[in-house]
């Protein structure tokens, strides 16, 4: 906790309530903050010790006041389960659960992988950046599968090299509404944000956007559906959805880039980050993690097979 020590002299026509006094004096400081710093005992009027915002301030009342404030980075540790494939002293291996999100940011300020992370292993809090330690690539939220994180700094710095050099592997599982145009394909369209709405993404004209690449393979095919193994060669911002939507096969149950009512009735979107083959820390041949599909996932298929078989 950072503590600031404040002294005020209240001059003729200033009396006012000690609360208002206060906020007038320190405009940057919430009156609501102010009010629980009174009623928490840090003022002093007159030598006397006032808990109470109302207490009025009369001229040439002395006021000494401490203002306490956080100056953490904000991320709180949380005990919560972790599911985790593999650990060692550089870094840590986790499948993620649909319904996650990976680190905390504008809405998502607890219940996060770092959240657990921290509370796991504190040492993470100093690697990498300050407001997602140890993260060196993300899942979206409703996207299941491995997550690799860093546990020090020169692991830190090795593996986002390599996600930089795109000299990693990864495979994703997707269930998609329709069949593709050929069974295995490679989709090469630009990304761009969307000019509408901003939280999306879409496929930009040719010399717009950054280049994006993902190639995809026919694992089963359903009287509506296709199963597919998916690898983005490049590391795009929603990039599988939206090449797949683009190809006009979205992944099942994605309301925002696929159909507004899914096909088949799913709480997230039908996609796993199946494997990751990365080089950890000092070796030279990669290694690879894989997680395996959730049941719902599973009981998806089961029913596709048993029901909507070509």
């Amino acid at each position: 906790m950072k503590q600031t020590e404040f002294h005020f002299t209240v001059a003729p026509g200033e009396e006012d309530r000690i609360d208002k006094y206060l906020s007038d004096q320190l405009p940057d400081v919430s009156r609501t903050q102010i009010k629980a710093l009174i009623e928490s005992g840090y003022v002093i009027l007159d030598g006397v010790l006032v808990d109470k915002a109302g207490t009025k301030a009369k001229a040439g009342s002395i006021i000494d006041f401490t203002l306490v404030e956080d100056d953490s980075d904000g991320l709180v540790p949380e005990n919560m389960p972790l599911d985790i494939l593999y650990e060692d002293q550089h870094v840590i291996v986790i499948n993620k659960e649909a319904g996650q999100v990976v680190h905390p940011g504008a809405g998502n300020y607890s219940g996060t992988l770092v959240n657990a992370l921290l509370a796991h292993y504190p040492e993470i809090r100093s690697v990498g950046e300050e407001d997602r330690p140890g993260v060196v690539h993300r899942l979206d939220k409703d996207t299941s599968g491995v997550v690799i994180f860093a546990k020090t700094n020169q692991s830190y710095k090795w593996l986002v090299n390599q996600f930089k050099k795109r000299d990693t592997t990864k495979a994703y599982l997707a269930l998609v509404d329709g069949k593709p145009p050929t069974p295995t394909g490679r989709i090469e369209a630009p990304i761009i944000r969307d000019t509408k709405v901003r939280t999306r993404m879409a496929v930009g004209l040719q010399g717009q956007g950054k280049n994006a690449v993902t190639e995809y393979f026919s694992l089963e095919a359903f009287q509506k559906h296709t199963y597919l193994e998916v690898h983005p060669i490049t590391g795009r911002t929603h990039q599988i959805r939206v090449h797949l939507s683009y190809l006009g096969v979205p992944v099942v149950g994605d309301v925002i880039y696929g159909r507004r009512k899914p096909s088949i009735e799913l709480d997230r979107f039908f996609l796993h980050a199946k494997s990751l083959s990365i080089k950890l820390p000092g070796d030279r041949a990669k290694k690879s993690f894989e997680a395996p599909l959730s049941k719902d996932l599973l009981d998806i298929l089961d029913t596709l097979r048993k029901y909507e078989r070509n």
